[in-house]
């Protein structure tokens, strides 16, 4: 979804209205100042403005398509859509989104990913890979802020990260194969969420030792 630009846009405008596009480009100049002056080109936007708005570098110019990407994600699935779905299929459907959204750009993902692999920018690429991650559970309705927020974050990067692995080399009939993979992930991932509260019921049930000292020490009275 491209964002109409006002009379007199911010650079944060700018920005928001460029992301969606560096891709197409990206493809053809790599994730350079060429693509940002092709996709400024496009919308009437001044080369240096569009630069200055976006950054020069690789990782700033792949982290706002990133950006854009899970701005479409929501635009694509409203909570009133997703909602109506277990959260199984919450997460299922925001990451087939995000394929779709993606599957025109393979190329220019391709080439993101190899930036995003080096050791330089992995700590910004965990960064990002996190974020998106986090706007997942969001919308999926996951407002835990315990320790299960972290997890559930780890476990659906890594969930995605093996996905897009999957996704990048997919040449089946409507990515049937990452599909397949996807559901696959997802499936053993609620396989083990089962396992895990049914180890945590039995720890709840099991009796305590210091509440047993405890009332030995001061029986009711």
């Amino acid at each position: 979804m491209v964002h109409p630009l006002p009379d007199d846009p911010t650079l944060d405008e700018i920005r928001m209205a460029l992301s969606p596009l560096l891709a197409q480009h990206a493809a053809f100049d790599g994730w350079k100042d060429r693509a940002v002056i092709a996709a400024a080109d496009d919308l009437g936007i001044d080369g240096d403005v569009a630069i200055l708005a976006l950054g020069n570098s690789a990782m700033a110019l792949i982290d706002a398509w990133i950006d854009s990407v899970d701005g479409e994600m929501g635009h694509r699935l409203p909570p009133e859509m997703l909602n109506a779905m277990k959260i199984r299929g919450r997460i299922t459907a925001l990451i087939e989104a995000r394929l779709d959204i993606m599957a025109p750009h393979k190329e220019a993902l391709r080439r993101a990913l190899a930036i995003m692999a080096m050791p330089a920018n992995l700590p910004k690429s965990l960064r990002i890979g996190w974020r998106s991650a986090d706007r997942m559970w969001r919308l999926a309705g996951d407002d835990a802020s315990d320790f299960n927020h972290y997890t559930k974050r780890m476990t659906l990067s890594a969930v995605y990260a093996s996905t897009i692995a999957v996704f990048i080399n997919d040449d089946s009939q409507e990515f049937a194969e990452t599909r397949g993979f996807l559901a696959r992930r997802i499936e053993n991932v609620m396989q083990f969420e089962k396992a895990k509260a049914r180890v945590t019921a039995r720890r709840d049930l099991r009796p305590s030792l210091s509440r047993f000292v405890g009332r030995l020490r001061y029986p009711a009275k």
